[in-house]
This record gives C-alpha cells, sequence and structure tokens, in this order.
C-alpha cells in the first residue's frame, strides 16, 4: 500500500522542480540500470519513468538525443527497441557517480596541479570545453587561462587531456605550497576560486529538501516499491547536481563544520532505505532482450558503505521472477 505522507512529498517535489527528461535518463541509466546490464527494453523503460511524470514522448525524444549525444545505443529486435550504455557513455557514469556513492576526499599535502590553457594552441570551443572539463574535475579558475586543482594526482588530468586531443596543447606545472596549509590567504584564494559558499548553501538546501522524507520512511511500517523508486530517483538526481558543483576539495580547505558532510549522510540514509523497494520495482518493470532484468553486479552493494547486503555479507538482490502484470 502506498503511503499517503510520501505520496504527498513526492508530488510537491515533482510540482516544485520540474524535472529535465535528458538529466533524469542519465540518473536512472547510471544508478539503476548500469549496475544491471545496462540495457532495456523502451516499452518497460516509459512504464518505470511515467510516475516521474514523463510521457512516452517525450521519452523517445529524450533517448534519441542521448543516442546521438554518444551515451546510449539502440538495438532493434523485432518489433522492440533496447537502449544500452555506450562503452564511452558507461566510462562517463563511471566516473560521475564514484565520487557520489564514496567520499573522494584525501588529506592534502600542499601539491597543486596548474594548467595553462595557451590562446593559440586551440579553437575557442575546443579550448572551452577543456575548461569546463577541468571545472567539473574540481580545477579552479585562479586567473585567466590558467585553472589549478589542490592536489598530487595527474590521472584523472592526464585522461581529461588525452580526451580532448589536448596533451600538446597545454602546459602543465606541479607546484607547492610554502608555508602553513590553513593559512587565511590561502582558504581566501580557495572561497574565491571554487565559491565554497554557493556549494554549501546547495547542500543546506538538499538537506532540507529530503530530511522530511527521511523521517517518513523510518517511521512507515512498509513502503510501496514503486515510492521508493521514485523518491531514490529524485534523490539521486539532485544529490548528482550538487556533487557536480563540489570541488571535492581536501578537508583542510573547507570550512570547519562543511554541510556537504551531513547532505551526504542523509543521502545515504535514504538511499538505503529505498534500496531494496527500488530493486523489486526495476525488477518488476524493466526487460531485457533476453527476459528478465539480470542481478546487479557486485560493486553495486558497495555504494555509500554497504546497500542490499545481508548479515552475512552476502547480496541480497531481489528476486527477477517477482514481476508485475504487463
Amino acid at each position: 500500500m502506498k503511503s499517503r505522507a510520501l505520496g504527498q512529498w513526492i508530488e510537491k517535489q515533482l510540482a516544485e522542480r520540474p524535472l529535465r527528461a535528458n538529466s533524469l535518463i542519465i540518473t536512472i541509466y547510471g544508478d539503476m540500470i548500469a549496475p544491471h546490464g545496462g540495457t532495456v527494453w523502451l516499452g518497460g523503460f516509459i512504464r518505470l519513468v511515467e510516475p516521474l511524470g514523463l510521457n512516452p514522448r517525450m521519452v523517445r525524444t529524450s533517448v534519441f538525443r542521448l543516442s546521438r549525444e554518444k551515451w546510449l545505443v539502440s538495438e532493434q529486435i523485432g518489433r522492440r527497441s533496447y537502449y544500452s550504455l555506450t562503452p564511452a557513455g558507461r566510462r562517463r557514469f563511471e566516473h560521475a557517480f564514484l565520487r557520489i556513492y564514496e567520499d573522494a576526499r584525501v588529506p592534502w599535502d600542499g601539491d597543486w596541479q596548474v594548467v595553462f590553457l595557451p590562446g593559440e594552441s586551440m579553437t575557442t570551443a575546443a579550448r572551452d570545453a577543456l575548461r569546463k572539463e577541468l571545472l567539473w574535475e574540481g580545477y579552479g579558475s585562479i586567473a585567466p587561462g590558467v585553472l589549478a586543482r589542490p592536489s598530487a594526482q595527474s590521472d584523472a588530468l592526464l585522461e581529461i587531456l588525452q580526451s580532448a586531443g589536448a596533451h600538446d596543447k597545454v602546459v602543465v606545472l606541479r607546484a607547492q605550497t610554502l608555508g602553513a596549509l590553513s593559512a587565511r590567504p590561502l582558504k581566501e584564494l580557495v572561497e574565491q576560486c571554487w565559491s565554497l559558499g554557493k556549494v554549501a548553501a546547495e547542500y543546506l538546501d538538499f538537506t532540507d529538501r529530503f530530511r522530511g522524507v527521511a523521517r517518513a520512511l523510518r517511521s512507515a511500517s512498509s513502503v510501496d516499491p514503486e515510492q521508493c523508486f521514485v523518491i531514490r530517483t529524485l534523490l539521486m538526481h539532485e544529490f548528482r547536481r550538487v556533487q557536480l558543483r563540489d570541488p571535492m576539495l581536501a578537508r583542510q580547505l573547507l570550512p570547519a563544520e562543511w554541510p556537504g558532510d551531513i547532505a551526504r549522510a542523509l543521502c545515504r540514509d535514504i538511499y538505503r532505505m529505498c534500496w531494496t523497494g527500488t530493486e523489486r520495482h526495476l525488477m518488476a518493470t524493466l526487460e531485457t532482450a533476453d527476459g528478465s532484468l539480470p542481478p546487479a553486479d557486485e560493486s553495486y552493494h558497495a555504494r555509500f558503505g554497504g546497500v542490499g547486503v545481508d548479515a552475512a555479507g552476502k547480496s541480497a538482490n531481489p528476486d527477477p521472477s517477482d514481476r508485475i502484470a504487463s
């Protein structure tokens, strides 16, 4: 039986914040479908997202656009279309969601990666695209054409430069902070270049929005699987949006009481409470060309420190035979 309180919360959220179909589909594929093989029948997917306010025409238009953008690829089998993640799309998902399910902040010893974007070695469009990728990865714009990140890790940078074909078009330097790592001028630079105040405000807004649904879930004797799916989708869609704006700086560079910690803990708790119901709903609604949705891969259960695992440490995938009438 559906919870009236949860239903009212869902209705309020959908009314207040209309969802963009393309972005919502990316959230669902990355969070829910990728671990189950990454391929589903379009008809089942249309039925899955209907409670989120997406009609069949919106879904078909969006998956077509995502296919053109190399996120998805379609295969026609008989009269049915099956949409799968492309290898490039899967890499994008894995890269984006890794920072969501794990707190990627590591201790900082004062090292910096500094990238200079020369004005004449790249086209304006290519330069802007590279800058956008670097900003998403946590680099800050410290001067015109100069981006920096307080980290010694260069793997992500090298991958971005290789993918953009810019490895021989930019200048990359390694720098070291001299003096105290927590000096006031350094923190002022960080606040200015990474707009931490705006990121903190978004985390506070996230917490305000989802604190009530967490209380309702804890007090509910049982939760409808479809409501679990909708809540988890809204949860991850919003948390993903905030995370994309968080530069994931080391804790030495953050304010003492960082609201991102509370937001992450809240997201983790709601995710765990909705996990079983969501998985049952996915199994009951989605299909592949071979029939039922396959069980999720084992890495799925490591999210947020462990979900869907029984007392013995074994994964607890819902029964794929538990299907709803079509």
